[in-house]
């Protein structure tokens, strides 16, 4: 079963106006717009890293919607 969440503060949401937040058991899937600077090259297509606390998958779409994979707090 899943969790629609569309308000959160865990991933900087706030600032991004089309974003929302899944929860499927103990994990939690960010999806939204990509409004960071990125000064490394990216894939244009699929880009996967490493996120910024330990935990976290981020993986960059058509180099403009940011899905955040993490496990639930």
């Amino acid at each position: 079963m899943a969790n629609l969440n569309t308000v959160g503060t865990r991933f900087g949401s706030e600032y991004v106006p089309s974003s929302f937040v899944m929860r499927f058991g103990r994990r939690e899937m960010f999806v939204g717009r990509d409004f960071r600077k990125r000064y490394s090259l990216i894939n244009p297509v699929l880009d996967c890293r490493t996120g910024s606390e330990a935990g976290y998958l981020e993986l960059v779409v058509c180099s403009k919607w940011l899905v955040v994979l993490s496990q639930a707090k």
